[in-house]
């Protein structure tokens, strides 16, 4: 779910030439999910290999991860680990929605109607243990590294963008600035498709969000920025304090600055939660992180792709193969120009 703020940030359209040379750090359960919502059949079933075995998350990784890799953008692969104890509440909800979701679609198949069977099976979509090491595999077979949070993700990532480990966070959701990552990208997996606006359709860029210019134009601290998006809704505290949207609790913060307690006290923060509101803050700020992750990036295995894609699942290696070749000659390509520009 993430935060709600999205209406009180500015965010600038960006290319995918002006992440040329630049270091992503990928939120990967994020971006599974969005590959296991959007690359579906027409009915909108998942995408399947002929054993039955799941492939859609593979489709999205190859296609959209070779693609990057191609216009000179380095990435690292962040996976989470244990989720803070507060994020069950969540977590049931949205296994609710499944559960909810799973009934809805089955009663669409049985009525043969594709468009409620569309509307609801990406709804379903579950992150499973085969799928995540899967997606691992087929990451480390592309030679880019992968860093395994202690916890939330997008707080490693943060951390890893922090460190100057890397340029920006890559993640549809918001809550790597409430972590502190300086610079956030969106929509990079959706780079080019065409979404309904009004009307009319617009075709999806990335967009960079600045931590830093966006507190200034706010007027808060990035502080007051967690506190601000407590009252709308984290994945902590569901829902956020009832009454209160983004604009109105941009006034609370700024009406009580630094002093949460007034703060939290005013809009009668324990009549909503069972908990107090610095369990939450403390989670954006002193959650655990893995400091001594490694990064280094190596030259992507041809045989190992093309075992765990064409052979384990039936990927075409007529399309496969071509896409391998030119990330290869790519790279060697820009290896031979780095050695003549140094000599």
């Amino acid at each position: 779910m993430g935060t709600q703020i999205k209406c009180l940030l500015k965010s600038n359209e960006i290319s995918l030439n002006d992440l040329n040379n630049k270091t992503l750090v990928i939120d990967s359960y994020n971006l599974l999910y969005q590959f296991l919502t959007t690359i579906r059949s027409r009915d909108g079933s998942l995408l399947m290999d002929s054993k039955g075995n799941i492939t859609s998350h593979l489709v999205g990784l190859f296609s959209r991860t070779t693609r990057l890799m191609q216009s000179n953008i380095k990435l690292i692969f962040v996976f989470d680990g244990k989720p803070p104890k507060l994020k069950e509440i969540e977590r049931q909800r949205r296994k609710d929605v499944k559960i909810y979701a799973e009934k809805k679609y089955e009663k669409a198949v049985e009525e043969e109607n594709i468009e409620e069977m569309k509307k609801y099976a990406s709804r379903t979509t579950r992150l499973t243990e085969s799928i995540i090491e899967e997606s691992k595999k087929l990451i480390s077979a592309l030679g880019l590294p992968i860093v395994q949070a202690l916890s939330e993700g997008e707080a490693q990532a943060a951390c890893i963008v922090k460190n100057k480990d890397a340029d920006y966070c890559v993640s549809q959701d918001f809550d790597s600035l409430l972590f502190g990552s300086p610079k956030l990208v969106r929509n990079l997996s959706i780079i080019g498709k065409r979404k309904k606006s009004g009307l009319s359709y617009t075709t999806v860029s990335p967009e960079l969000i600045d931590l830093s210019e966006n507190l200034n134009n706010l007027g808060i601290d990035q502080n007051q920025l967690i506190a601000l998006a407590m009252l709308v809704g984290t994945d902590y505290n569901i829902g956020g304090v009832k009454g209160i949207g983004p604009k109105n609790a941009l006034k609370l913060v700024k009406k009580h600055k630094s002093n949460f307690d007034a703060l939290f006290k005013e809009i009668r923060w324990n009549d909503f939660f069972d908990y107090p509101w610095e369990e939450v803050y403390d989670l954006f700020k002193k959650i655990p992180l893995n400091l001594d992750y490694q990064i280094k990036w190596e030259k992507p295995n041809k045989e190992e792709v093309i075992n765990l894609l064409v052979k384990e699942h039936d990927f075409a290696i007529e399309r496969v193969e071509p896409i391998l070749d030119k990330l290869l000659k790519h790279k060697e390509n820009k290896q031979q120009k780095g050695l003549g520009d140094f000599f």
